[in-house]
């Protein structure tokens, strides 16, 4: 009987010092995912007026594209000096892919990727003419005659990045509250008092913290434009998010009238 009096003590202060390097580890995590959340946060403004600027574009006159004006949809004609099939993006996807004859400005100067399947894959030829539409440094659309395309990668997803913020800040919440989960727990278990079973974080927990903001922010850019979209997607993610953080606290707290859950 004593020596599991004092075995039980002993095992009482090695679980308390792993719950204590879990408090830090937590506590580490959860500062360098602040910091994280604060720069996309700093960079949210400068993507919506970047955004902003982009969709407020206007056809250039003629003595602004003859001065390079950056600020306005410029319409540059140029000969096709290749047009092949190629392999794009880490997942190799065939794309039609175009470079212009020199001279040609900025950033038309640059190959661009056409759908493969599209009507311009069939159309562009080399030694052909084509118009690209350009705005300060993004290549807009191409145009051969009647038919034209979209480039990818436009500047008109900022609320995007606003999703990806709310993912690093679910994150650090979750991250501190469960430093201090462990802090607490490192107490129990140092003054011999019963702990509170913990909240079981499984993947499908996880995967709602990524999951829940991005689609929060796509139905808000398909609804709204700009800042509006990004200040819904904040608002209707708070509504979600909150409530089911709150709701995990209460059900840990709960758990100490009854059985431990199973882990």
């Amino acid at each position: 009987m004593a020596r599991e009096m004092t075995e039980q003590p002993a095992g009482a202060r090695d679980r308390a010092r792993h719950e204590r390097l879990y408090a830090l580890g937590w506590a580490l995590l959860g500062l360098v995912l602040l910091g994280l959340s604060t720069v996309a946060g700093i960079l949210i403004p400068r993507q919506i007026a970047y955004e902003e600027a982009f969709l407020g574009a206007r056809p250039c006159a003629d003595t602004q594209t003859a001065r390079g004006t950056e600020d306005c949809l410029r319409t540059i004609r140029a000969t096709v000096l290749s047009a092949q099939e190629a392999k794009a993006g880490p997942k190799g996807a065939d794309v039609f892919r175009v470079r212009l004859q020199a001279p040609v400005p900025a950033p038309a100067d640059r190959p661009f990727d056409l759908r493969s399947n599209g009507d311009l894959a069939h159309l562009v030829k080399p030694g052909e003419e084509v118009e690209v539409t350009t705005w300060r440094d993004v290549q807009v659309s191409v145009r051969q005659g009647g038919a034209g395309e979209t480039l990818p990668g436009l500047p008109d997803e900022a609320t995007m990045y606003v999703g990806l913020t709310l993912v690093l800040v679910w994150a650090t919440a979750v991250a501190f509250i469960a430093a201090f989960g462990s802090a607490r727990r490192a107490r129990c278990h140092a003054a011999g008092r019963p702990v509170t079973p913990r909240v079981g974080f499984g993947w499908a927990k996880a995967l709602s913290m990524l999951v829940v903001p991005m689609a929060v922010s796509f139905l808000s850019l398909s609804m709204w434009d700009a800042w509006t979209a990004a200040g819904m997607t904040v608002a209707v993610w708070a509504l979600i998010a909150f409530p089911a953080t709150f709701a995990a606290l209460r059900w840990d707290r709960d758990g100490e009238a009854g059985p431990a859950p199973a882990r």
